[in-house]
Order: C-alpha cells, then sequence, then structure tokens
C-alpha cells in the first residue's frame, strides 16, 4: 500500500487529500497543512515510487489508471467513501483520472499547476527527456526540467523543493513515471470532455507560461469550471504563494461544508 500521513480534526468533518507531481512526495504540502487542519480532516499520500512509498513492481501497460486506483485503495483501507481532493503539476491528472474511474469518491477537485495539454514546446521537452532518460542521470534531468518550469527568482523556493524531494526517487522510478508522458496529449484531451458534474477549481500561477494559456482556454468555454490566477507565482503556485493557495482553495471547499460520510 502506498505511504500515507493523516489528521483527523473530527470524523463527521470532510476531508481533502493531497497528491503531489512526479518526483515530489507529500511534503509539497508542507506550507497546506497547519491551515488545512483547522478546517477539515487532512489526507497525504506518496505516490508509487515517491517519498516513502515503495517501489511498485510496474507492469507492463501501467498508465495513470493503475496509479488512481492505488490512490483509492488507501481510501478504502482508511474507510473515507468520499474526500475534496487537492493536486499540484502531474498530480492533477491523477485526480482527472480518478475523476473518470471513480467519480463518486470525490466531492470536489482543485487543479493547481494543471497539466491538460502540452504546447509545442513542452512535447519537444518531454520527448528530449524521453530520449535521453535511459542514459541521462535522472537529477540532471530533472534540475534542468525544474529550471524550465520554474525559471524565476521568485520560484527558488518551489524548485529547490522538487529537486530536493526527487532527489529520493531512483532513476528506474523516474524513467517509468516519463514514459507515462509519451503520446499523453490525446489522453489529457480525454480528461478534459467530461468533469461528471464534480465542482473544479482550477488555480495557476501568472507566471506559468507553460500550462496557464490551455487552462484559461479550457475555462473560457466551460462555465461550470472556476478559475483562480495567482499573482508572483509560477508553476507550483502552492509554494511559491501559500498564503493566496490556501485561502481560496479552503474558501472552495468550505462551500460544500456538508459533511462526508465515512464508510461503514
Amino acid at each position: 500500500m502506498l505511504h500515507y500521513r493523516e489528521y483527523t480534526l473530527d470524523p463527521a468533518s470532510p476531508w481533502v487529500t493531497f497528491i503531489h507531481g512526479a518526483g515530489g512526495n507529500s511534503s509539497t504540502w508542507f506550507k497546506q497543512i497547519k491551515e488545512y487542519k483547522k478546517n477539515f480532516n487532512v489526507l497525504l499520500i506518496d505516490l508509487r515510487g515517491h517519498g516513502k512509498s515503495p517501489r511498485t513492481k510496474w507492469k507492463k501497460g501501467d498508465s495513470f489508471v493503475e496509479v488512481a486506483d492505488e490512490v483509492i485503495k488507501v481510501l478504502d483501507h482508511l474507510k473515507i467513501q468520499t474526500s475534496h481532493f487537492v493536486g499540484i503539476s502531474l498530480g492533477t491528472i491523477v485526480i482527472q483520472t480518478l475523476a473518470q474511474k471513480h467519480t463518486s469518491r470525490i466531492s470536489s477537485m482543485i487543479l493547481g499547476g494543471a497539466v491538460i495539454r502540452l504546447n509545442i514546446r513542452t512535447k519537444f521537452l518531454f520527448t528530449l527527456g524521453n530520449l535521453g532518460k535511459y542514459f541521462i542521470p535522472y537529477m540532471w534531468l530533472y534540475k534542468f526540467l525544474a529550471w524550465i518550469l520554474m525559471p524565476k527568482s521568485n520560484h527558488l523556493e518551489s524548485r529547490h523543493a522538487f529537486v530536493r524531494q526527487a532527489k529520493k526517487m531512483c532513476q528506474k522510478e523516474f524513467i517509468r513515471w516519463f514514459t507515462l508522458t509519451k503520446a499523453i496529449n490525446p489522453y489529457l484531451g480525454r480528461l478534459q470532455k467530461n468533469f461528471f458534474n464534480i465542482p473544479t477549481l482550477f488555480v495557476m500561477g501568472e507566471e506559468d507560461y507553460l500550462f496557464l494559456p490551455s487552462v484559461q482556454e479550457l475555462v473560457k468555454h466551460n462555465d461550470q469550471l472556476k478559475f483562480e490566477c495567482i499573482k508572483n507565482s509560477g508553476h507550483v503556485c502552492n509554494i511559491d504563494q501559500p498564503k493566496a493557495f490556501n485561502q481560496v482553495t479552503i474558501d472552495f471547499i468550505k462551500q460544500f461544508n456538508k459533511a462526508e460520510p465515512t464508510a461503514g
């Protein structure tokens, strides 16, 4: 089972589950935990091969579906019937995959630094990474990608945090995760076709130049989706501007303040 940490405020309080991005771990959310614990039950999960989770034996054909199923196993183990989900970067793909297969388990989705489409630049970067992943040390690739995604001086803390967390991975795990990015655009396109009436908030940094434009285009044509753009923030907006991120996301979840039932 995946490694997890839980903070229970009250059995009757809603649950919020946090999903980090590729290369990160549950420590990604260190600037959210304190404020969230005041309002909700909190569940932090390390995805397969990340943080303190075991290095799962990947099977041929494993995809984001299998990654999402492992998250549900943790909820089942804790008898959590429904939860709000907060994700960052590639963690948002895991959450949207959950929405496709386990719709009834999701009370709302908050998608931070969301990856919903790769443009020409990002496709080139991921193609370059896939070509070099077998012979270039993964930390070289990861540091390069972190710098591309978070290039400015005010992104320094986010960049260092993700590089520091990625050191807990290994080359094989990095390769397996990076392989998921092959031909990912068609899959991302399918995820955006249906949000299953799940309340959804996109939270993006105004300096997230690689991914912000596609999210803005999506929400412009779907009035059911909510959108917040955080100033002076890049791709990892929950670290760059935690106060603003916490406020808009907690306010969003509080709209659905009916206590979430637990499985009996």
